[in-house]
């Protein structure tokens, strides 16, 4: 049965950010992820978590200065130290909320040689603490010129930097929009996948929504021996809970 993680940077938006956990338990979720949870103190999500029975399934490492531009620094010649800093940072919250999967971005743009160098030595760093770090490529249409853009170029580099603590957060929103198929995408990766992600495709709303036909998909992952959390990382049509009809079957809504 897939594991079902609501992402708290899409979902439930209409709350304040701390409100929208109680809302992710009531509605049956027992994971939550979220993008950059960093402005709110580590021990109140902690305590959040907590209180809802929840498990933080992943979140993002710092990824530079989002409001001038910065997507991520994994990729960024010359950006080393702050992408350290990113990593240390992510690691101790991380750590601190009970989280084991990092998100760590590559950056718009950059160089391959310096995301391996960057990933061997974040996956130390995270490994060290018991924390998987991933990478996650993202199609052209909603990350214009991002430097991981198919799964098999992030698989090569999962490959180079050679880390059992470095796999692949594997959204298939994204593998659809790139013009890729996600059954060929799941049996290619299989074994190296840390995380996967679902939206409608395209549209990005509930899975329901758009081309995608998530019921074989996520059986093929089950099949694959995957069991880690299936993110939902969507934007509701009209509110998540009215959106939520297509989770029941996972015990959801």
């Amino acid at each position: 049965m897939p594991k079902l993680s609501a992402n708290l940077s899409w979902l439930f938006t209409e709350l304040d950010f701390e409100d929208r956990f109680q809302a992710a338990a009531h509605a049956g979720f027992r994971g939550v992820e979220c993008l950059f949870p960093y402005a709110t103190p580590a021990a109140r999500v902690a305590r959040l978590l907590e209180a809802g029975g929840l498990e933080m399934a992943l979140i993002n490492a710092p990824p530079g200065d989002w409001e001038s531009g910065d997507r991520g620094l994994g990729a960024i010649d010359g950006r080393q130290g702050d992408f350290m800093d990113s990593i240390e940072a992510a690691v101790a919250y991380a750590g601190a909320v009970g989280c084991r999967r990092v998100h760590v971005m590559a950056g718009i743009g950059g160089d391959r040689a310096v995301f391996v160098d960057n990933l061997r030595i974040a996956a130390d760093i995270c490994g060290r603490a018991g924390i998987k770090a991933l990478i996650e490529p993202l199609n052209e249409i909603d990350m214009p010129g991002y430097f991981l853009g198919s799964a098999a170029q992030a698989m090569e580099i999962i490959w180079d930097v050679g880390s059992p603590h470095l796999g692949l957060q594997l959204d298939l929103y994204h593998v659809h929009m790139w013009g890729g198929d996600g059954a060929a995408a799941i049996d290619d990766c299989a074994g190296q996948i840390g995380h996967v992600q679902i939206a409608g495709a395209p549209g990005r709303a509930e899975p329901d929504s758009g081309a995608l036909d998530y019921g074989p998909l996520l059986e093929r992952l089950d099949n694959t021996g995957y069991d880690g959390w299936i993110g939902c990382e969507y934007r509701p049509r009209d509110g998540t809970l009215a959106g939520l009809g297509w989770a029941s079957a996972y015990g959801i809504g």
